[in-house]
């Protein structure tokens, strides 16, 4: 399995995981999904991730465990917490899960990780300029890309709009939340994109999450300057780009 890697995808109500063929990009086992436990407490999290990597190898023979996780980490230290316990602000994430397992395991911003697999195996792929991919979900993730190479833990999902950390109005959830129409969700999103597009001005957007496989239900409602297009990976990216910098990290 040298090329097999363990990629889990942490979000604020579910938690995901599978095999991955890191050369292909591709999911080689069946995708497992668990609850996030209430509170999203670091000690409850990391033992259903536990649980998640003895069902998918029994035999430890994996060649890395990779992790994508709502929040900034930088150094395996995770800073900012979304939809999980403020607990794990300032946590050595990285430590807690390795010393749990047994085994190294490395953390990865949940949007960067799917940008990684992104723009490796989906729309981005070979593409130069600024990249700028978003996941739509219990809230908005970003990952920034110069010429392919990332820019990490951007969270320009929570830019400022007429005093509102935006996220709270266009990401998935406020559409659920809320019972908002595509055509009512969608003048927030244009709302939203016309902010990215004047403050960077990209050459692209991604849009990823769960969502994004209806992308004919509301992209064609934005009017941007930029190209828009759906994810090709959908909801895999977290899971293979977690993988995928996993083991670049453990060479």
């Amino acid at each position: 399995m040298g090329k097999v890697a363990i990629g889990i995808d942490v979000g604020g109500t579910g938690i995901k995981a599978a095999l991955v063929d890191v050369k292909k990009g591709e999911l080689v086992s069946e995708r497992i999904r668990v609850e996030t436990p209430t509170g999203g407490r670091p000690n409850e999290i990391a033992e259903v991730v536990k649980k998640l990597v003895a069902t998918l190898d029994p035999k430890g023979s994996a060649a890395a465990i990779g992790i994508c996780f709502p929040a900034v980490v930088q150094h395996g230290v995770t800073k900012s917490a979304a939809n999980i316990s403020k607990e794990w602000i300032g946590l050595d994430a990285d430590s807690l899960f390795t010393k749990l397992i047994g085994k190294p395991v490395h953390l990865i911003n949940d949007a960067d990780a799917a940008g990684v697999a992104e723009m490796k195996f989906g729309v981005g792929r070979k593409l130069k300029g600024l990249v700028m991919m978003t996941t739509l979900g219990t809230g908005i993730g970003t990952a920034l890309f110069v010429d392919g190479r990332l820019v990490p833990n951007t969270e320009l999902g929570h830019i400022e709009i007429d005093g509102t950390d935006y996220e709270t109005k266009a990401a998935y959830s406020a559409k659920e939340r809320e019972n908002l129409t595509w055509q009512d969700w969608a003048k927030r999103l244009q709302i939203y994109y016309t902010k990215l597009e004047d403050l960077f001005t990209p050459d692209l957007f991604v849009v990823g999450g769960g969502v994004s496989k209806e992308h004919e239900d509301f992209l064609p409602l934005l009017k941007l300057r930029t190209e828009i297009v759906p994810a090709k990976l959908k909801n895999t990216a977290g899971i293979i780009g977690a993988a995928m910098v996993a083991l670049k990290s453990s060479k």
